[in-house]
């Protein structure tokens, strides 16, 4: 479902992403982790067409994403950290903008379960620049789920999220990937995410540390180890420009 095959972005002379390789299936759920300034947000934008790669390839669904980008945004929905809303439109009317462009059938019936799903029924009517960080969260998530989908790319969607609302969203992950989504989660909250994702891809510096099964990562480290200590190990210990063995997603 997503294919990144040495990708490469440089902003001036800073090499952000440095020869990045990976695929996923559908159904699966990748956990993107690293430290600020690791190249997650570059490589979900790239992935997401929204930035032009400096070299490699990367394919959604099996369309380029350079040469086929329509077909890209049928497919795919991107959240960052910090969601661009339309601060005059209520939460219902952003509902029907996307349910409207993405040409969505029933789409206010769907909209309706999804804001009952997030808690935010209440706030139908109240416009965007009135809700909280997290609620405003919530809002993104809806609208992205409402064209289902087959491809969702998350940055950091736990950010102002109370425990209510991230065990909802995990929830909710672990189901449209069960149905057949493929999903991209970048967090810092690893103790939050490693019972959801089936993978991880572990970033430092630009480069990829580690790519493959959650359970494989604490195989190579401890297999007693939480998520976060298998982290740590991994991106402290490899001397700098070394990387760990990227084994064959299966």
């Amino acid at each position: 479902m997503i294919t990144v095959e040495n990708l490469e972005k440089y902003y001036g002379d800073t090499l952000a992403v440095d020869r990045l390789s990976f695929s996923l299936a559908p159904g699966q759920i990748c956990g993107l982790v690293g430290k600020n300034g690791a190249g997650k947000t570059t490589t979900m934008r790239a992935i997401a067409g929204l930035l032009t790669p400096t070299d490699g390839s990367l394919t959604v669904a099996g369309f380029d994403v350079l040469s086929q980008p329509i077909e890209i945004r049928r497919r795919l929905a991107y959240v960052p950290d910090d969601p661009p809303l339309f601060n005059d439109l209520s939460v219902g009317q952003h509902l029907d903008f996307i349910g409207g462009v993405y040409q969505v059938p029933d789409h206010r019936q769907q909209a309706e379960a999804l804001l009952e799903e997030f808690e935010l029924l209440d706030k139908r009517a109240t416009a965007a620049r009135a809700l909280s960080r997290g609620m405003r969260q919530k809002l993104a998530i809806c609208c992205a789920y409402l064209y289902s989908p087959s491809v969702i790319l998350l940055d950091e969607p736990l950010t102002g999220l109370d425990p209510p609302g991230i065990r909802t969203l995990l929830q909710s992950l672990q189901r449209r990937a069960a149905a057949g989504a493929t999903v991209i989660l970048s967090s810092h909250l690893l103790a939050m995410i490693e019972d959801v994702c089936s993978h991880l891809l572990v970033m430092q510096a630009g480069k990829s540390q580690f790519f493959g099964p959650t359970d494989l990562l604490r195989k190579q480290n401890d297999q007693s180890q939480t998520l976060e200590e298998a982290f740590f190990a991994t991106t402290t210990w490899l001397p700098t420009g070394e990387e760990f063995p990227c084994p064959v997603p299966q």
